[in-house]
C-alpha cells in the first residue's frame, strides 16, 4: 500500500530553486504561448534565457509545453510540433536534423511504484540525429532512440531503438531497416 504522506520531492531534483521554475513557467504563459507561431527566434531566445541549449534554426511551435528548459538540448535544424511535452524533469537530448511531432510527449519522469512513498525518480531521455517522431508518440523515461529512426504516430517507445529503422506500435516494434537516398 502506498503512504503517500511520506512523499518526498529530492532535495534539487528541479535543478533551479522553486521561485526560478515559477518565473520559467510565468513566462512560459505569458510569453512563450502567446507568440506568433513564426517568432522561432523569440522562442528560442526565451529557452535560452532559462538555460536550455538550443541549435541554430530550431523551430518550436507557441503550443509545446516544456517543463525545465535548463534541462532540454535540442541540436541545430531540429522541429518541435504544436503540443508536444518535453516533460524534462530528466535532460533530454535531442539530435540534429530530428523532428519531433505534434502532440508527441517526451516523459522522462516516473515513480518507484514498489515502494510505499512511491518516490519520483528523472531518467534521461536521448533522440539522435535525423529521428522522425510521428504525431503523438510516446517516450518512456531512460529510452535512447538512435541516429536516423523513424516512430510511426500513436506509437509507444518502451525499450531502446536501433538506428537507421523504422518502428510503429503500441509498444513499438521493429518493421524494417531505413533506407536514405
Amino acid at each position: 500500500m502506498y503512504q503517500l504522506k511520506n512523499f518526498k520531492v529530492p532535495d534539487n531534483f528541479r535543478g533551479k530553486p522553486g521561485w526560478y521554475v515559477q518565473l520559467w513557467w510565468l513566462t512560459q504563459s505569458l510569453f512563450f504561448k502567446t507568440s506568433p507561431h513564426v517568432l522561432y527566434g523569440w522562442r528560442r531566445f526565451l529557452l535560452r534565457l532559462f538555460g536550455a541549449q538550443i541549435g541554430k534554426k530550431v523551430i518550436i511551435r507557441p503550443s509545446a509545453q516544456i517543463t525545465y528548459p535548463w534541462k532540454v538540448k535540442i541540436g541545430d535544424y531540429s522541429w518541435v510540433g504544436d503540443d508536444v511535452v518535453l516533460y524534462s524533469l530528466g535532460d533530454i537530448e535531442i539530435g540534429e536534423n530530428s523532428i519531433i511531432s505534434q502532440k508527441s510527449y517526451i516523459c522522462t519522469g516516473t515513480h518507484d511504484y514498489s515502494k510505499s512513498d512511491f518516490p519520483i525518480l528523472a531518467k534521461k531521455i536521448t533522440i539522435g540525429n535525423g529521428c522522425w517522431l510521428a504525431t503523438d508518440v510516446f517516450v518512456s523515461p531512460g529510452i535512447t532512440i538512435a541516429d536516423g529512426v523513424v516512430v510511426g504516430a500513436r506509437s509507444t517507445v518502451i525499450k531502446d531503438l536501433d538506428a537507421a529503422s523504422v518502428y510503429v506500435g503500441s509498444p513499438v516494434r521493429f518493421i524494417k531497416k531505413r533506407n536514405f537516398e
